[in-house]
């Protein structure tokens, strides 16, 4: 998809929601540079930074070839990176929340540290790399919470189901495309569907406690042993900085008075997708599972290289 579509999408925004602050800002979570500068143009204009969805992802490399692993980089270093530079702002306008839109195929991961950042190739080593890096996104919530513990920032992770979007699609032969496409709308939620659960944990009140924990349909789900190990997720947080080029110098603080040995790394904020935003304004109260029609905040919009939008 194309820088224009997704300033079309967010033009489709303000017309629909009536909120003339929706804007489009690209970024490459593949390239550590552009989320750099991504960092710097943001703090640079915008006073408050409330909520962080991290929602870009993909589920192949395609075409693309590169001397990392792709999915990694763009699933997690990069929303990594993005979080840990934008966690001044979140700081300063606390409370505030930070959510990681992850998927049950955590279940199937086992992250390799010795072997995180090889290059993917095919596509078994796709399926399982994916995998890998929904259980990267679960880890990376959970510390998060525990490295941010009494800043007032609180951290989820979240399962849209299973959406009907151009997520694994968009990988399928051309001639397979249309016989699955009619059993994708038959069994797989609609986008507004799979935003509901990122948006409960983005704006529900009272899940403050839940700090750094796994839902899935607006509601707390248990994760298996591997997605709950915090010396996996401390050694997983190590790793992320080094694999970000985070110096020391740049190590997060949960407090700014106190130094922590762990430096704190943030989320992403913002949206591949119009149906599932991020929002930079104080976050309202709704009773109930929050609906993405009644959404009328500032949105920022990230994206992945074009070749690798989901």
């Amino acid at each position: 998809m194309h820088t224009n579509t997704y300033k079309a999408a967010a033009f489709d925004l303000r017309q629909e929601s009536g909120n003339n602050e929706v804007i489009f800002m690209a970024l490459d979570l593949a390239n550590l540079a552009s989320v750099r500068a991504f960092a710097t143009a943001f703090l640079s204009s915008e006073p408050r930074l409330d909520i962080l969805i991290h929602n870009a992802g993909i589920s192949s490399c395609g075409r693309t070839r590169e001397a990392f692993n792709l999915l990694l980089r763009v699933n997690h270093i990069g929303p990594f990176l993005l979080t840990h530079l934008l966690l001044p702002c979140l700081k300063a306008c606390a409370p505030s929340r930070v959510v990681v839109v992850a998927s049950a195929a955590h279940c199937r991961g086992r992250l390799d540290f010795k072997r995180l950042d090889r290059p993917v190739v095919g596509w078994r080593q796709e399926l399982r790399a994916y995998a890998d890096t929904k259980l990267a996104n679960v880890l990376f919530a959970r510390e998060l919470a525990n490295q941010l513990e009494g800043t007032g920032i609180t951290c989820y992770a979240a399962h849209p189901g299973p959406v009907n979007s151009e997520l694994f699609l968009r990988h399928v032969p051309g001639w397979l495309r249309p016989l699955l496409r009619p059993l994708a709308w038959l069994v797989l939620r609609a986008p507004r569907g799979g935003a509901q659960t990122p948006l409960y944990c983005a704006l529900q009140e009272g899940i403050e406690p839940l700090s750094g924990r796994y839902f899935a349909n607006c509601h707390v789900e248990e994760v298996p042993p591997a997605a709950r190990d915090d010396r996996a997720a401390h050694r997983l947080w190590e790793a992320s900085k080094r694999l970000a080029g985070l110096g020391p110098g740049e190590d997060a603080e949960p407090d700014e008075d106190s130094q922590s040995e762990d430096s704190g790394a943030p989320s992403s904020l913002s949206t591949t997708h119009p149906e599932e935003p991020t929002v930079s304004q104080p976050y309202p109260s709704p009773q109930s599972s929050p609906d993405l029609s009644k959404m009328t905040h500032r949105i920022q919009a990230k994206v992945e290289p074009e070749t690798q939008l989901s």
